[in-house]
């Protein structure tokens, strides 16, 4: 595939696909811009060599077509700031205005679509619509990772209309940090799987058991684990129809190999709420009435001395509810471990998307690991073994 490095842009009108699903608090103010920031690489390329940018995204999941809440134009001041110029906007992304302004675009200069999920047509992957967005660009450029397992009108169904498919930096350093992962990693090779459903991750789980050395579960889908051992897990979230197939995996990891760690303690409470009581109880001994939020700090020993002593980690899933600072004390322990054995033990740490993404930046370890993914459905799809449309259409 082509790539940005390998093409020059003087003269072109590059239609980029970026992944500027931000998460904006109420008064639309950017809390984490993690995803900006990793696009100005290629922006900056394509500015660079002459030509001009023209941006399109999604935000949210607008439901009736154009609204106030999920409209880019409460991104176009921060993009300014980013940039070091005055970014335009189009308030639509395919009507008279976009066409016409990025018709009059000069070299240097930026243009921001409207949200193009205001039409279902992207979703769906309409060739109409591809094909009308096609009309604002020279040449197509996807750096947008994070989508690339959609085959939306944007992510993908647009490339055919483009003689010149262009891979971005982004979309390219998630493929090859994902590969090397998954074809050349170093060991003792550890995985840490948390987040809420073994259902989510029940993929992935079963091909890393044919890579990883070690795999550290942790957060909600551990207490279906707990379950398929007899134990008691309280009100805590499970899946109580994947009892079985938590026991299969324990036993496909067991005939593979690959050790498996689960959390020996865990902090319960008797409220889904960051005051509420607290205490610490074995894993499988939750009484009633409780539920488990995080883990406790056997555990948070056991996994740090698992991660130290590991040349490769991929970490993707929180340890409990790190949402509420009373239960995130698991979660940002997990962050120290991987830090410090990248840092003082040259480690390769790749962070899989996603809230674990939000827990290293929010700690302010994104600069402190070997590479955060911006993408995490696409991440786990594509370590899967699943071919992403946006990928795809970039060949």
């Amino acid at each position: 595939m082509k790539t940005v490095n390998s093409f020059n842009f003087a003269g072109k009108r590059a239609l980029v696909r970026v992944d500027f699903n931000v998460p904006l608090n109420e008064r639309f103010e950017i809390t984490d811009d993690t995803r900006i920031k990793a696009t100005i690489p290629t922006i900056t390329k394509i500015l660079n060599d002459g030509g001009s940018v023209i941006l399109m995204s999604h935000l949210g999941r607008p439901k009736d077509g154009p609204t106030e809440k999920y409209s880019l134009k409460h991104l176009v001041n921060p993009l300014s700031v980013v940039f070091g110029r005055k970014v335009k906007f189009a308030d639509d992304c395919i009507g008279q205005s976009a066409i016409d302004q990025a018709a009059e675009l000069q070299a240097g200069e930026i243009l921001l679509l409207e949200n193009l999920r205001f039409y279902k047509e992207e979703e769906k992957g309409n060739v109409e619509f591809a094909e009308k967005l096609s009309k604002l660009g020279d040449v197509w450029v996807n750096d947008a990772f994070g989508t690339a397992h959609r085959a939306h009108a944007s992510t993908a169904v647009v490339g055919q209309f483009f003689e010149d498919r262009v891979c971005g930096y982004v979309m390219l350093a998630e493929i090859e940090n994902a590969n090397k992962i998954l074809e050349s990693a170093e060991r003792p090779f550890t995985a840490i799987m948390g987040g809420s459903k073994i259902s989510d991750k029940i993929l992935i789980i079963e091909r890393l058991l044919d890579k990883v050395d070690n795999l550290i579960i942790g957060g909600g889908m551990t207490y279906t684990f707990s379950l398929a051992e007899g134990g008691k897990i309280g009100k805590s979230i499970n899946e109580p129809d994947k009892v079985e197939l938590a026991k299969s995996l324990l036993e496909k990891a067991e005939a593979k190999g690959v050790k498996i760690y689960m959390p020996l303690d865990n902090t319960c409470a008797d409220n889904f709420s960051n005051d509420a009581n607290r205490q610490i109880v074995n894993r499988g001994e939750i009484p009633d009435g409780w539920e488990g939020l995080d883990i406790g700090p056997e555990s948070v020993k056991l996994f740090s001395e698992v991660i130290a002593n590991s040349k490769t980690v991929l970490w993707n899933g929180p340890m409990g509810v790190f949402e509420f600072p009373n239960f995130a004390i698991g979660t940002n322990a997990i962050a120290d471990a991987v830090v410090k054995a990248t840092e003082e033990n040259g480690a390769f740490s790749l962070i899989g998307g996603g809230d674990s993404a939000s827990a290293v930046n929010n700690a302010g370890y994104g600069d402190r690991v070997s590479y955060v993914s911006t993408g995490g459905g696409a991440l786990l799809e594509y370590m899967e073994g699943k071919v992403l449309p946006g990928v795809a259409a970039l060949s």
